[in-house]
């Protein structure tokens, strides 16, 4: 079943169990996906937003949950922070599972491996063969750091 389908299912089931907190989350993963759209709208390519760019903009719009629940936590308001891990909850049900450490590090290995890069002048390409295979799977900002430290 493809990602946008099990969004639309999920928000269906969503209003007949008439959870607000969950159906609000699918909504606004919803509003983004169109938002996407509607961005990519004039250019020659455009159409329907793809998987990949909709694991994007969900991995997105994890890391800015994230950051508020941080934000919130310091600000002492923990209220507002567990509704923010809440819509992570929700989020992360449709993201594919993340890579640990290990199998983070074997895929740099691999990437590296593949794309014959020698120099810290091939960090790109590196990182573009990781987005093309894992995306979603690990936060490209960190990864980028240990691809830096196995070629610089």
């Amino acid at each position: 079943m493809l990602l946008r389908d099990r969004l639309q299912t999920a928000l269906k089931e969503a209003m007949k169990a008439k959870a607000a907190d969950r159906l609000s989350t699918l909504r606004l993963i919803n509003a983004a996906i169109k938002d996407r759209e509607i961005a990519v709208r004039g250019e020659a390519d455009a159409g329907e937003v793809g998987e990949p760019e909709i694991l994007q903009i969900m991995g997105k719009m994890v890391k800015q949950r994230q950051e508020s629940a941080r934000a919130y936590e310091q600000g002492k308001r923990q209220e507002l922070a567990d509704k923010e891990l809440a819509e992570i909850g929700v989020i992360q049900e449709f993201l594919p599972r993340q890579m640990g450490q290990a199998e983070i590090a074997a895929a740099v290995d691999a990437a590296v491996a593949e794309t014959g890069a020698e120099s810290i002048r091939d960090v790109g390409k590196v990182m573009a063969e990781l987005k093309a295979k894992y995306t979603g799977q690990m936060d490209f900002g960190a990864v980028g750091a240990l691809v830096k430290g196995r070629l610089g």
